[in-house]
């Protein structure tokens, strides 16, 4: 199906001065992808001050609904990051998720910009990444500092060196403009959207730019986007702290389950086997594949399953003490390139404060804190390194306000016990959107969503698909 280009609505405004251009409405064509599901690009401008310019490709992804006589419109999703694509997300959601949306919306997904089908960010190689990962440790060093500022300018030159063109047009402004670019390209009045994780914020700055174009807006696992912008050693710190709890409440059920790891004190066997793999890191075939500091970041991004996820990571953590398994992984640099180059983009760090902020930051995460602050740049709360030697001014910085002043309900969900994005900072959104609604679900994991299909799914389900808030103070506990 097509739709027309060259509708607008009003004029683009950046930065508080208008466009030299309308900006034209991408028309799409739509074509099987396989399973029943189609696969469009959309063409948007690369620079969103400059709408007759220059395009970037964006790959986008629908089901439709099951229940065309029900339909009422479009849901676009986002499965966060930054760098998550949205493929795999839009395919979940129209084979598992919640049959009312099913029935009800065309299931929608566009990569971001940089991400996926929609010209991927590139840094380093796979082959640089590793080495630099092989030269980290779990334990703080004398020269940890040193390495963490060294590492992290040569990540951030090869992002410039690979990704010149792309790097300053990857916030999340431009994100959300695309994104109501998309709106109107399938044809939408009003946006039907839920966000996850770094989903939210993409969400927050739509419903701040255009707060009359939203019907609902849902987003589940929170950033205090206040912090996240403009203060982001403070927003970093509380993820450090989430993490270090959450291994922490792991330890704890290891102990009461008598797990297979630990021998009754996992927490010093975890000390113990980070320390082991950092002198004797493990090597295949004459190539680094694993340390203390790799052990580190894979455990704190398993903890995000939630309780479900702990026998897992016992069972991991048994075969990393035969040097062996998953959890010895060194991380992928795609994923991790489109996260540090977004987050980059949208924060304002503040060099002269870095080496007494990542002091402080292994100071209060004293298990997994070194390992990740001192790495080469890898996830969310890991990029102060690389961004406050960042090579390029972003033109798609957003820094406020964060109110969304006019838009309707938004229902913010966040987890008690989540490690990636604290429920602290879903507190701080719903109060921060003048029609923020806060969902507390109480549980492990990150996000509350897929923690929790009785409860949070069910009343998120309601909220998108008939505007239906639950009570305000509302919390689930599975």
């Amino acid at each position: 199906m097509k739709f027309l280009a060259c509708a607008l609505t009003g004029v683009l405004l950046i930065g508080g001065a208008p466009a030299a251009h309308a900006t034209d409405v991408p028309s799409l064509t739509w074509t099987d992808c396989r399973d029943g599901f189609e696969c469009a690009t959309a063409e948007v401008p690369l620079d969103h001050r400059d709408p007759a310019g220059e395009k970037i490709e964006l790959g986008v992804t629908r089901k439709r609904a099951a229940d065309p006589a029900r339909r009422i419109g479009s849901l676009f999703i986002n499965p966060g990051g930054p760098g998550g694509g949205t493929d795999g997300l839009v395919r979940y959601f129209a084979e598992n998720g919640p049959a009312e949306l099913r029935d009800r919306f065309d299931i929608v997904g566009f990569d971001p910009r940089g991400v996926g089908r929609s010209r991927p960010l590139a840094c380093q190689t796979q082959a640089e990444y590793t080495q630099a990962w092989a030269e980290s440790s779990a334990r703080p060093r004398r020269d940890s500092f040193d390495s963490a500022v060294r590492t992290g300018k040569a990540f951030a030159d090869a992002c410039q060196r690979e990704s010149a063109k792309l790097l300053p047009f990857v916030g999340t402004e431009y994100v959300a403009r695309d994104m109501d670019l998309m709106r109107q390209a399938v044809g939408d009045e009003k946006i039907n959207y839920f966000g996850i994780s770094y989903g939210t914020y993409i969400g927050t700055v739509y419903a701040n730019l255009f707060p009359n174009n939203i019907r609902v807006l849902a987003l589940d696992g929170a950033y205090n986007p206040h912090t996240y912008a403009n203060r982001p050693y403070e927003y970093d710190l509380g993820q450090y702290q989430a993490i270090e709890a959450a291994l922490g409440r792991f330890f704890d059920w290891c102990v009461a389950t008598k797990c297979e790891f630990g021998g009754g004190d996992p927490r010093s066997a975890f000390v113990k086997l980070q320390n082991a793999l950092d002198a004797d890191p493990v090597v295949k075939d004459g190539v680094f594949a694993g340390n203390g500091a790799t052990l580190t970041y894979n455990v704190q991004s398993e903890l995000g399953g939630g309780r479900g996820a702990w026998p897992g990571i016992a069972k991991g953590l048994v075969e990393a003490q035969n040097r062996t398994g998953d959890l010895l992984a060194v991380p992928g640099v795609r994923f991790l390139s489109a996260n540090t180059a977004v987050e980059c983009a949208d924060r304002a760090f503040q060099k002269g404060q870095l080496r007494a902020r990542l002091t402080i930051a292994s100071a209060l995460a004293p298990i997994t804190g070194p390992a990740l602050a001192y790495a080469v740049p890898n996830y969310d709360h890991a990029h102060a390194t690389a961004c406050t030697q960042w090579p390029v001014r972003s033109q798609s910085r957003y820094a406020g306000p964060f109110s969304a002043a006019g838009a309707p309900p938004i229902l913010v969900v966040g987890n008690t016990g989540d490690p990636d994005t604290p429920y602290q900072d879903s507190v701080a959104l719903a109060s921060t959107l003048r029609s923020g609604h806060l969902l507390t679900h109480r549980g492990e994991g990150h996000t509350g969503f897929f923690q929790s299909e009785k409860c949070v799914a069910e009343k998120v389900t309601a909220y998108l698909a008939e505007g239906a808030l639950p009570p305000q103070g509302a919390f689930c506990e599975d």
